[in-house]
């Protein structure tokens, strides 16, 4: 019996992996084509894709663009299951900003005034922010390796992502005797010095898997 393979993808990692890449027309991938093609010879029994996910009150353009994806994905096979998390705004202190603006408090020498200005106003303007967090993604992933590790239903994990607060999670799926590969455009030490391998994708790689 070949072994029983599934693909866990962080995607909010994923997501900027790719475009640190450069890679192209990221709406036309064909997740069920990167399955298999990672996968090979092993049985694909399924794919997960983790992120938070976009409230339609906090922008109507990103939560369409998010639904039109996420039913793309499922739609494509049904072996492929969206997990959302949750976004959250707080609020960001921006420290070079204010250290710009205590350096320009405080200085002696004289600049021109303009130039002065406009360093002023980039401080201010860029001193205090909101950021949108994503919460309970990546506990979703990690529970989810593990406990599904513990309970048998794979025989090797790959785990789209470089993120290296996985660890703990390869860990345990790895001390129930499976396997675990690392998958991402870029490299993340930690997860490659405790999975099985760690497989970096160059842009290449993706040429054949667009629907």
């Amino acid at each position: 019996m070949p072994e029983r393979a599934v693909l866990f993808i962080d995607g909010n990692n994923w997501y900027h992996g790719l475009r640190k890449i450069n890679l192209g027309d990221l709406g036309r991938l064909d997740y069920r084509k990167i399955s298999e093609k990672l996968v090979g010879r092993r049985d694909w029994t399924g794919t997960r894709y983790y992120i938070g996910r976009v409230k339609q009150r906090d922008s109507t353009q990103l939560y369409a663009d998010q639904r039109r994806f996420l039913g793309q994905l499922t739609s494509t096979d049904q072996r492929i299951t969206t997990h959302l998390g949750r976004l959250e705004t707080r609020p960001f202190k921006n420290p070079a900003a204010h250290e710009l603006r205590r350096y320009l408090g405080q200085l002696h020498t004289r600049i021109d005034g303009a130039v002065y200005h406009d360093l002023m106003d980039i401080a201010q303007r860029h001193g205090d922010s909101m950021v949108t967090v994503e919460k309970a993604v990546d506990v979703m992933l990690a529970i989810d390796i593990a406990v599904m590790a513990e309970r048998n239903q794979f025989d090797a994990a790959y785990l789209l992502s470089a993120d290296g607060d996985f660890t703990p999670a390869v860990e345990v799926a790895k001390s129930h005797c499976k396997k675990v590969y690392a998958v991402s455009p870029l490299y993340g030490a930690q997860l490659a010095a405790i999975t099985d391998s760690f497989i970096r994708l160059p842009r290449s790689w993706f040429d054949d898997c667009y629907c």
